[in-house]
């Protein structure tokens, strides 16, 4: 799979107006929402995994400092290996219950998925 290099000026092929100045979009970094706002959900997975089980929680909305901060407290608390990409935190292992009483008692609104 070769990579693919993003276009710079994107929808812009020519311009003949001599005046024109194209103006980026710059990627501004949403805010973090305050923990009572937030509406994480947690559950388990087990499919492309090989068979094993991992924690997910998704649904936190702000910046990715604090979504790594957020994954790197759960991952502490339940002792435990995990990632945060694609906004979700994986912890491996079956810690529904646990991150959800850490969340919980940290201030977030949260909910469990699954069974």
């Amino acid at each position: 799979m070769a990579k693919q290099k993003k276009q710079r000026y994107e929808g812009i092929v020519y311009s003949t107006d001599s005046s024109f100045s194209y103006e980026e979009e710059l990627d501004t970094e949403m805010e973090t929402l305050p923990k009572e706002k937030q509406k994480l959900k947690v559950l388990l997975d087990r499919k492309s995994r090989k068979g094993k089980v991992v924690t997910v929680v998704e649904g936190f909305i702000g910046k990715d400092s604090d979504f790594q901060d957020l994954a790197k407290l759960l991952k502490q608390k339940c002792g435990v290996g995990g990632t945060a990409k694609d906004g979700e935190i994986l912890i491996q292992g079956d810690f529904k219950q646990k991150v959800f009483e850490i969340l919980t008692s940290s201030g977030y609104n949260v909910k469990q998925a699954g069974g």
